[in-house]
């Protein structure tokens, strides 16, 4: 009710005749008390401010004459009463009831009719000499003097940055008028708020009251409404004249302007090599956002990440972020989104949300490296050394260039055995026994595509994996010449297929071929190909002089080396 000063008459009535009842009110009896009486109903248990002269406030309020009969509500309106206090703009009792107020306290007012509209009263509305009871509840309150007001309940220990100017944030707010009732919030919907800061995207108030503060804090940003929707309000949800109160919780923050930051957590001593564009990495990570929201990790997958860098295979920080790093070590990289995933975000990585990488190198190359060999120890006789078709005998420990341990001969206490060149283990190994003496130790470092590729070896070896085998070579027994498995140690006899043939048949058997071949091995007058299997070499010789497949030799198909270039035995 628009409760005027004693110039009712001369302010167009105001809008106090639009809400008369049309029922007749009583007349004032006589002996009525000329004092101001309140009564508190309720006082909040807080009350940080209360009315003073010259105050703006918002309340709600129920009028009746003294026999209860209601003249007005602001209750059947559905609108609070909205003025200034102090400035003759109330009836005076009013003016003074409603100084001291908290929001949300309850008063009943009673106020005579010399505070009120007196002798004259209005005309079919208060009847002269009236007293007038008024229950008010305090909504609102502020001062055209008044800023905005911030109240830091919880800062986190570290805050890096703060929010600065043309910023960008992304927070979560419950939105209330000064009486607590809720008008909006984030939570509800589940989604954040993101917007720049000190641009005029957001009602100046927030502006202010959103600057300085840390991802992570948690503060009340109080707001008067002409830094708010002012005397419209919002045309929805807020009134008109309502200050406003946000519950905030800032989660990100970034500049259009931000490059991605690096934090080096553990840098291994010993870095004799740092990641290029174009290697490729093989590297755990915790991924989170700015407020510790975890969204993805690789340990979770047990599984490493692996990829090549600077070749656009990873967001564009990441690409960035990863360069220069050093087997085993550990770095923070904290990504801007215009450097990761953008306005739109991907899957449970909201939009416009910064990243923060934790991550662990465990290993890297480039597709161009070969092997790398380091010799530990050389016995004083090195003079013997290993070449394709040779037969080895060596120890070894595999493990991942992050020290992980994927095989032991030592803890097997057996001996790996191979022939150089023939295949039996990866590329690399093959490589890296190579022009080894025996009682020599080296360390064998092997890329994985002279290793085991994209694929490793399910359960034992990851894919694109780095191998790394530290070797002792026991035993070395000297191969034959390339495309021999077998060889005389002396002359051959004119007569060798009379020597084989014991019964003069004219015809070898597998049974005769084999039992001389032995023999002479035995003598020495030959050798056989080590580390394969003798009676496959020997059956495969005699196969391919057996020209016809008739399960025997003669002397027709029987050939020497030299005489069939083709075949590799005898």
């Amino acid at each position: 009710m628009a409760i005027g000063a004693r110039g009712w008459r001369s302010r167009s009535l105001l809008l106090l005749l639009l809400w008369v009842t049309g029922q007749a009110a009583p007349v004032a009896g006589l002996g009525v008390s000329s004092e101001l009486q309140i009564e508190r109903r309720f006082v909040p248990e807080e009350c940080p401010r209360t009315v003073r002269s010259g105050d703006f406030v918002r309340y709600h309020y129920v009028g009746t004459f003294l026999d209860g009969q209601k003249f007005d509500s602001s209750y059947d309106r559905d609108s609070t009463f909205n003025v200034f206090v102090g400035k003759g703009q109330l009836i005076a009792g009013m003016d003074q009831a409603l100084v001291g107020m908290c929001v949300n306290e309850r008063r009943l007012v009673t106020i005579p009719p010399n505070l009120a509209y007196g002798s004259e009263g209005v005309s079919g509305v208060i009847p002269p000499n009236s007293v007038l009871h008024f229950d008010v509840l305090l909504m609102d309150i502020w001062n055209s003097e008044d800023q905005v007001q911030i109240q830091t309940y919880f800062k986190p220990p570290s805050c890096p940055r703060t929010i600065q100017v043309s910023d960008f944030v992304r927070y979560h707010y419950n939105g209330t008028f000064l009486d607590g009732t809720l008008f909006d919030s984030s939570h509800n919907r589940m989604k954040t708020y993101d917007t720049y800061v000190g641009i005029g995207w957001l009602i100046p108030g927030m502006d202010k009251g959103l600057l300085g503060m840390c991802v992570g804090e948690k503060r009340i940003i109080t707001i008067p409404p002409f830094l708010a929707y002012g005397e419209e309000g919002d045309g929805k949800d807020i009134p008109g004249q309502a200050s406003l109160v946000f519950d905030v919780a800032l989660l990100d923050l970034h500049n259009p302007k931000d490059s991605i930051s690096i934090e080096n957590k553990v840098v291994p001593e010993n870095c004799e090599r740092r990641s290029q564009s174009g290697d490729f990495l093989r590297y755990h990570y915790n991924g989170t956002l700015l407020d510790g929201t975890l969204f993805d990790s690789s340990y979770a997958r047990n599984h490493t990440f692996d990829t090549y860098i600077g070749q656009g295979y990873v967001i564009p920080g990441m690409d960035e972020g990863l360069l220069g790093v050093c087997i085993g070590e550990r770095r923070r990289i904290v990504v801007p989104p215009h450097l990761g995933y953008g306005e739109e975000g991907r899957g449970n990585i909201p939009g416009s949300a910064v990243l923060v990488f934790d991550i662990h190198v465990i290993d890297f190359h480039n597709p161009s490296d070969s092997i790398s060999i380091t010799s530990h120890y050389k016995p004083p006789d090195c003079s013997v050394l290993s070449k394709k078709g040779d037969y080895l005998k060596y120890h070894y420990n595999a493990s991942l260039l992050d020290g992980t341990l994927l095989d032991s001969t030592w803890n097997l206490g057996k001996t790996y055995n191979i022939v150089l060149g023939s295949g039996q283990v990866v590329l690399g190994m093959d490589m890296g026994l190579r022009e080894m003496c025996v009682g020599e130790k080296r360390t064998v470092i092997i890329p994985p595509h002279l290793g085991y590729g994209e694929a490793g070896v399910d359960g034992e070896v990851p894919g694109s994996a780095v191998l790394v085998f530290d070797i002792e070579l026991l035993e070395l027994v000297s191969g034959l010449p390339e495309g021999y498995m077998f060889i005389w140690n002396g002359e051959v006899s004119p007569n060798l297929f009379e020597e084989i043939d014991k019964d003069g048949n004219g015809e070898v058997l597998l049974e005769e071929f084999s039992e001389y071949i032995h023999a002479q091995v035995a003598t020495g007058k030959g050798k056989l190909a080590p580390g394969f299997n003798a009676e496959m070499i020997v059956k495969n010789m005699f196969t391919n002089q057996d020209r016809n497949g008739d399960g025997k030799v003669t002397a027709e198909e029987f050939k020497l080396k030299d005489q069939e270039a083709k075949h590799d035995e005898l």
